[in-house]
């Protein structure tokens, strides 16, 4: 079996989008290749005084329509192709929710959980000089993703800042709201989660209330989302993390379930009322009405597809779902809300802190929430209007979406020289 490779995903998807709009290749080709790929090596001092070298990643995908926008993880695992990939989703999360960016992503090969307090600030530093000449508030502006948070973009943002003599909190988002952040920036991708998933309840007549939910990833995301929904009614009966997951035909009380996440850090040195523990194979094949893949990519493959019994999938995560899943779950009838479209609420936000850092007016929670509510809801509407017209999956409905506005800017612009 060929390694997977979550670029040739993302290449694959568009070539169907483009087929479903009719665009001839002249006119989709631009989108398949990244417009610029950084690849460094920098030195970190240790605390003991050794020097290790890490590599890492700046990839950006596309400025069609507007700067750069993407996060920045640190993983051991990561690669190029990964980075690829994610950049690629963030220009079409974008268009798709009609937000004037284009894609990027960075990363550093890196098991954060391995690093002091100093090493990780260390770093961080040295990879935001290393990428320095790429990113900026009208050119490139990152964000926090897996194994990053609000802290390591305060510490990019002073040194991007410290670089050219006064302060710059627009040169990224998901930062502290003492340096510029925005209030409900932190819960927002999981809060998106929670408003697609309520929104396409509704159009499938599935009622929320008594649903079934399982949540593969409590970090950030899936925690959010899970609270969010279990505060409807729903019923989260299975939850998992890095340790493993944990099962509870009953549903788990999730506010518990996150106040211990915050002391003990892995699922599997809390102590749950009522769980019973499982392996991420048995969480995905649960049945269940809303299944929530908030952990990495290609979680449901080809070799797992056929066992998952959910009704819906609502994709928190970027890419867990792999080309060859996608037509083996369209064929047994279960509907997969794709990642563009269901995670967005991260982006909508940041572009919202984006905005309020230009203009130095800070907005209220519940603007920010409105916002956020009406900007996904928008696409959402169009997304599954295109589903029933085209008679095409919510996928292949997203990407035409986005397509469509990036097709539209190619043509506007036209190509330099």
């Amino acid at each position: 079996m060929s390694e997977y490779n979550p670029y040739d995903n993302v290449v694959a998807t568009i070539k169907t989008a483009a087929n479903a709009l009719g665009l001839k290749e002249h006119e989709y080709i631009g989108e398949i290749y990244p417009e610029r790929e950084l690849k460094v090596h920098f030195p970190v001092r240790m605390d003991d005084g050794s020097v290790r070298v890490f590599e890492g990643y700046r990839v950006q995908h596309n400025s069609l329509r507007g700067p750069y926008k993407g996060g920045i993880r640190y993983h051991q695992d990561v690669d190029e192709n990964e980075v690829k990939a994610l950049a690629a989703w963030m220009t079409f999360k974008c268009a798709v929710v009609n937000i004037p960016y284009g894609g990027a992503k960075g990363a550093v090969k890196v098991d954060p959980t391995e690093l002091s307090f100093g090493e990780l600030e260390r770093l961080t530093r040295r990879f935001t000089a290393m990428i320095l000449p790429l990113i900026g508030p009208d050119k490139d502006i990152p964000a926090p993703d897996v194994n990053t948070d609000a802290r390591i973009m305060g510490w990019v943002m002073d040194t991007f800042s410290t670089f050219n003599g006064y302060a710059i909190p627009e040169v990224v988002t998901g930062k502290p709201l003492e340096v510029g952040g925005s209030l409900g920036r932190k819960e927002a991708t999981g809060r998106g989660v929670f408003i697609t998933t309520q929104e396409i309840a509704a159009k499938l007549g599935m009622p929320l209330s008594g649903s079934k939910i399982v949540v593969q990833g409590m970090g950030n995301v899936g925690s959010v989302a899970a609270q969010l929904l279990a505060g409807e009614g729903a019923k989260v009966i299975a939850v998992s993390d890095v340790s493993g997951g944990l099962y509870n035909e009953n549903g788990f009380d999730v506010d518990d379930i996150v106040e211990q996440l915050s002391e003990c850090r892995t699922l599997d040195k809390c102590n749950i009322p009522g769980a019973k523990k499982i392996s991420n194979d048995e969480l995905l094949a649960l049945e269940c009405d809303f299944l929530i893949p908030a952990a990495l990519e290609g979680q449901i493959h080809a070799g797992n597809a056929d066992s998952v019994k959910a009704k819906v999938i609502i994709e928190a995560a970027n890419g867990p779902t792999t080309v060859e899943a996608d037509a083996i779950l369209e064929e047994r009838g279960i509907i997969v809300v794709p990642d563009i479209l269901a995670n967005a609420g991260g982006v909508i936000v940041s572009y919202f802190e984006w905005v309020q850092n230009i203009q130095a007016l800070f907005w209220d929670e519940n603007e920010i929430n409105d916002a956020l509510y009406k900007a996904l809801k928008a696409a959402i509407e169009e997304v599954y209007e295109l589903h029933l017209e085209k008679d095409i999956t919510l996928r292949t409905a997203a990407y035409v979406q986005a397509m469509k506005r990036l097709a539209a800017a190619r043509r506007t612009r036209g190509i330099f020289p």
